[in-house]
């Protein structure tokens, strides 16, 4: 049976180039599961791409059909948003290895519904104070900044990601990524261990 990777981390850790990197390495064979959201679309986003950007109409006939396998609201400065993933037919364990960008929150209950022998936890670490300026840089691209998002996502995610929250879900290990080859490096074994 194949195994669901869940790379995760606080905002600005460097989930998604970590996430490019491990899917389009050809020795890793990793199959990418494109979560579900209803917030906005940046504007270096493509649709399902990073996420599949959906309405809430859209949310409730997953929702009706048993198809949601996780979900977590937010209420942001901009309105209520929500994240899922959803058993639209993207995985197959007896078939492929996955990759996934989840949460704490996500991982626990993915885990519930495969099975903690199927899925694995990849939990990336950045120092605080280069996670907030890699955060600003990101934010100053964008067409209208949302610095209050920002701030309102930097401090829910020392809750978010507690230590005592990692431990009870058994995450004892981060992968530092202060400089993303050595973490990609890093993690690329641990993958490696796991599937061989």
């Amino acid at each position: 049976m194949g195994k669901i990777f869940c790379l995760m981390g606080k905002s600005s850790s460097g989930k998604d180039t970590v996430f490019k990197a491990l899917i389009n390495d050809k020795e890793l064979e990793l199959q990418p599961i494109i979560p579900y959201t209803t917030r906005p679309i940046r504007h270096n986003e493509k649709n399902g791409r990073e996420y599949y950007f959906i309405d809430e109409t859209i949310l409730l006939s997953y929702r009706t059909a048993g198809k949601v396998i996780e979900q977590r609201n937010y209420q942001t400065v901009k309105g209520l948003w929500s994240y899922c993933t959803i058993d639209d037919g993207q995985f197959n364990l007896d078939e492929a290895n996955y990759l996934i960008i989840a949460t704490l929150e996500s991982y626990k209950h993915l885990r519930e519904y495969f099975g903690a022998e199927h899925v694995v936890p990849i939990y990336i670490y950045v120092e605080d104070g280069l996670r907030l300026q890699r955060a600003l840089d990101r934010e100053r691209t964008q067409e209208s900044p949302n610095y209050d998002e920002l701030c309102r996502r930097f401090l829910a995610d020392s809750a978010d990601f507690s230590k005592e929250k990692l431990l009870s879900l058994g995450i004892s290990e981060s992968f530092n990524n202060a400089d993303l080859q050595n973490c990609i490096e890093n993690i690329k074994k641990e993958v490696l261990g796991q599937l061989f």
